[in-house]
C-alpha cells in the first residue's frame, strides 16, 4: 500500500493533527521555554532599544558638562554621578550602548556575509575551490590581529566607527568561514540533497534551498557569541588607544579614561564596566542556549 508523502500525521480521536517538526520549529519550541535563552534575549533587546532610542532612558545631553560637578559621586538625583568634565555619567553610559551594539552587530553581519559565501563555496564544490579558500584562510590566520589593526587603521587614516568595524571584519572572517565549510560538508551529501540533484536542481538552487537552511545553525550560534566577543574587542582596542577616540562616547573609552582615577572615583569604572560585562555575558549565554537548541545530542 502506498504511503502518502505528507507532513501531516493523523491520529485517531485527536484534533488538530500532529505535524512533523523541522529543525527550526523544534529549536524555537525549546528556546521559548528555556530561561537561559529568555533572560539574555530580554537583556539584549533592552540594550538594543537603548542603542536605537537612548532618549527613552534619559533626556540629558551626554555632552552637556559643568566643571562644578566634576567627579561628583552617584546620588539620588544623578544615579551614576559625574565624570571628570562634569558630564552626567548615566547619560554617557546610556549613549555608549549605541557604539557597542552597532560595532558588534555590524561586524558580525559583515563577517557572516563573507564567511557564508566562502564557506558554502568551499564545502559545496570542494577540490580546487576548497583548496584556494583554505590556503587564503590559513594565511589570514597567521596575521597578528592587533598589529594588523594598527596597520589597517593607519592606512585608512582614522579611528572612526566605520574604520574600526572594517578592521574587526577583516580579522574575524576566517574562523566563521571554516565553521561554515565544515557544516556544508556535513550536509551536501545528505539524502535529500542527493534526491534534489537527481530531480534536476541546479547548484544555486541546491545551495539556497537545501544546503544553507540546514547548515546555518552552527554559524548562527557562533555569530551570537561573536557579537559579545566583538564588543569586548572594541572596548579593548579603545582602552589601548587603537579604537575610537574622544569625543566619541563608548564604554571602552569610558573605562580607559577611568583608569587613573580608579581609587578616587571608582564609579567611573564601575558603571561602564558593568554594562559591558552584562552585554557580553548576555550574548554568550544566548549563544549557549542556541547551541543546545540546535544540537539534538545536547537535549
Amino acid at each position: 500500500m502506498a504511503v502518502a508523502d505528507s507532513p501531516v500525521v493523523e491520529v485517531a480521536g485527536e484534533s488538530p493533527p500532529l505535524r512533523e517538526a523541522g529543525l527550526w520549529a523544534d529549536a524555537w519550541r525549546q528556546l521559548r521555554r528555556n530561561p537561559l535563552f529568555l533572560g539574555p534575549a530580554v537583556l539584549i533587546g533592552l540594550f538594543t532599544v537603548m542603542a536605537v532610542a537612548p532618549g527613552l532612558f534619559t533626556r540629558t545631553d551626554p555632552r552637556a558638562c559643568d566643571l562644578s560637578h566634576s567627579l561628583l559621586r552617584p546620588s539620588v538625583h544623578h544615579w551614576f554621578g559625574y565624570d571628570l568634565q562634569g558630564c552626567d555619567y548615566y547619560a554617557r553610559v546610556v549613549h555608549g550602548a549605541r557604539v557597542s551594539m552597532t560595532i558588534g552587530t555590524a561586524t558580525v553581519a559583515g563577517t557572516a556575509l563573507i564567511s557564508v559565501v566562502l564557506g558554502t563555496l568551499a564545502g559545496f564544490y570542494g577540490g580546487l575551490v576548497d583548496t584556494l579558500i583554505a590556503r587564503v584562510t590559513d594565511v589570514w590566520f597567521a596575521l597578528p590581529t592587533f598589529l594588523g589593526a594598527i596597520v589597517v587603521l593607519a592606512v585608512l587614516g582614522g579611528n572612526g566607527l566605520a574604520q574600526l568595524t572594517l578592521v574587526l571584519v577583516l580579522f574575524g572572517w576566517p574562523t566563521m568561514t571554516r565553521l561554515m565549510r565544515s557544516s556544508v560538508l556535513s550536509v551536501r551529501d545528505m539524502e535529500y540533497v542527493t534526491a534534489a540533484r537527481a530531480l534536476g536542481a541546479g547548484d544555486v538552487r541546491l545551495m539556497a534551498r537545501h544546503v544553507l537552511p540546514n547548515a546555518l545553525a552552527p554559524v548562527i550560534v557562533y555569530g551570537a557569541i561573536r557579537v559579545g566577543i566583538v564588543i569586548a574587542a572594541e572596548a579593548t582596542l579603545s582602552y589601548l588607544g587603537l579604537g575610537l577616540q574622544l569625543p566619541a562616547i563608548s564604554w571602552g573609552l569610558m573605562i580607559a579614561t577611568a583608569q587613573p582615577r580608579l581609587l578616587s572615583a571608582p564609579h567611573l569604572l564601575l558603571f561602564p564596566g558593568l554594562f559591558l560585562s552584562v552585554t557580553v555575558l548576555a550574548f554568550i549565554l544566548l549563544g549557549d542556549a542556541l547551541r543546545d537548541a540546535f544540537d539534538p545530542r545536547l537535549r
